[in-house]
């Protein structure tokens, strides 16, 4: 018999210790996530010919509203608060609610434009969900079903370990009778799925950077994206929480959906350049 093409891919965290410091790749990952976004906005903002030094204090705001929204939603999810502390749980829709409304106390208190700040936004979320990915499988996290296909993937250091115990207790996942539970299985490789995908909407957000419609427009666009690929992967991922429709969705998979409609309605309100909604171009100063 021919042997497989494809052998298991095992994953082991990426973490080193540099003295007293414990440098791991999910940590490398969100630095490097909130440095391209700061690199890009600002960028992206004196390019459209506004002052693209606010955006320093914007993308902070983003940082500390991101991580705790991320991990408080993953506490009430799970209905445990010790679970802040712990390694796993930093949860994609509560990072991006809580980014979003620290961002827009920031804006509000600076008055600034919320459609302006969230076009050029846009571009950057595209931009760091696919860095960002790359950390949640360094770190082992937000791995998909069982599977044995192309790029299945074994973690057995992963947050947890993808053994059929905790598969079986954290997840549902069933298996036959008699499986050793310290048994480690092959999954779906969701976090690549994630980075492949948030780099095609970043790519797609690029291309439409100078759209001719009313500031924030890409922003909606951003949310009709990231709320489809979001219900798409729920898909593979290895979910507790099927609940809807007789357990095919997940609590994500709604939100998911309320964001894509949100973000095409935000799309159409925001499709004409008006004088109360204007272009994503500042206006260039007349010379006498």
């Amino acid at each position: 018999m021919m042997p497989s093409i494809f052998a298991t891919i095992v994953q082991h965290p990426l973490s080193y210790k540099v003295g007293p410091l414990q440098i791991t790749g999910f940590g490398l990952a969100i630095l490097l996530t909130f440095a391209i976004a700061q690199l890009i906005s600002q960028q992206e903002m004196d390019r459209r010919g506004h002052d693209g030094s606010v955006m320093g204090d914007l993308v902070f705001a983003a940082v500390i509203g991101g991580l705790l929204g991320a991990k408080l939603y993953y506490a009430v999810l799970i209905g445990d608060l010790s679970s802040i502390f712990s390694r796993a749980g930093f949860v994609f829709w509560g990072g991006l609610t809580g980014g979003i409304l620290a961002t827009a106390l920031v804006m509000w208190k600076k008055k600034l434009s919320f459609a302006r700040i969230s076009d050029v936004a846009a571009i950057t979320l595209g931009a760091g969900y696919a860095v960002g990915r790359t950390g949640c499988w360094a770190v082992g996290d937000d791995y998909g079903r069982p599977w044995n296909g192309f790029l299945a993937t074994a973690f057995p250091e992963g947050a947890p370990p993808s053994t059929v115990g905790n598969m079986s207790r954290m997840f549902g996942t069933a298996f036959p009778p008699g499986t050793p539970e310290n048994q480690v299985v092959a999954v779906h490789p969701t976090q690549l799925y994630e980075v492949t995908l948030g780099f095609v909407m970043f790519l797609i957000l690029w291309r439409y950077r100078d759209h001719q419609h009313a500031e924030g427009w890409l922003f909606g666009l951003y949310c009709v994206m990231a709320g489809i690929e979001r219900f798409i992967i729920e898909f593979f991922r290895a979910k507790d929480d099927r609940f809807f429709v007789g357990g095919v969705f997940t609590t994500a998979q709604v939100i998911a959906v309320a964001f894509a409609i949100g973000g095409a309605i935000w799309m159409y309100m925001r499709r004409d350049v008006t004088p109360t909604a204007p272009g994503i171009h500042a206006k260039m100063a007349r010379t006498s």
